[in-house]
């Protein structure tokens, strides 16, 4: 029986369920309806959304990246691909099944071949945690290639993961409250970003989802981004489809 499509099932933030060559990868899972200060504001993701996952990516050491809490959800036999300085802090946590990655460092996990890409953000873990690098993700399988950025800043080898043509590529817009601090695309940089990438597909992340505390102030910046770049897209004249995804919302690519 043939796998089904590849999808992506954007679960809100930075976490999104890809489904690729039969295998369920989950990228900096946040599954729970608080992190410290900030708040979700969209539903939890549905348990069966959470179950059969074969490996979970995460891109840097932040906390609403790198999320004790959602990582039990999923069990401690979950297989975990972080980046280097992270291993020793999540095996202490439990986790038995821990790979470290460097930029361009390549794991097979059956017919799927995920490797590890740069990105230009902070990977270090708040408040005084290990320190560490911060990366982004290319999935390749069965003739589909699939980027998953992280947080990162424009950096010229995004032209180079284009080059070879891409089905998707998933791109933060925004971050969790009213500032964005260095190393993190905002709308109108991710649409460049975009075009460097040249995917068939862009869907953007990182947005609708968290919120801090009792802030009430420009709440809308939990919905614009994504729709201001698609605007950028399109005044760009880029090639991509701009794809925006509800939080819980499954796209084929």
């Amino acid at each position: 029986m043939p796998d089904p499509p590849a999808s992506l099932r954007y679960l809100g933030h930075a976490t999104v369920l890809i489904e690729l060559a039969g295998r369920r990868i989950l990228t900096d899972p946040v599954l729970t309806d608080r992190i410290a200060f900030i708040r979700r504001t969209v539903a939890a993701p549905e348990p069966g959304h959470q179950q059969a996952i074969d490996a979970v990516l995460i891109s840097h050491g932040h906390l609403d990246h790198l999320h004790r809490a959602s990582l039990q959800l999923l069990g401690r036999d979950v297989l975990l691909i972080v980046p280097h300085g992270m291993g020793a802090m999540v095996r202490r946590w439990g986790f038995r099944r821990v790979l470290i990655a460097d930029p361009r460092e390549r794991f097979e996990l059956g017919p799927l071949t995920v490797t590890a890409t740069p990105a230009v953000h902070s990977g270090d873990r708040p408040p005084s945690g290990p320190r560490g690098t911060a990366l982004g993700y290319l999935l390749e399988a069965e003739g589909k290639r699939i980027y998953f950025a992280g947080d990162t800043d424009l950096f010229d080898e995004m032209r180079t993961l284009g080059q070879a043509g891409l089905d998707a590529a998933l791109l933060p817009v925004w971050g969790w409250g009213p500032r964005l601090g260095p190393g993190h695309l905002d709308p109108e940089r991710a649409a460049v970003a975009a075009g460097m990438l040249d995917a068939r597909v862009t869907m953007p992340i990182h947005w609708g989802t968290l919120w801090p505390i009792g802030m009430q102030w420009r709440r809308n910046l939990l919905q614009d981004p994504p729709h201001r770049l698609a605007a950028e897209a399109k005044r760009l004249g880029l090639a991509t489809r701009v794809v925006i995804a509800a939080p819980g919302e499954r796209v084929e690519v």
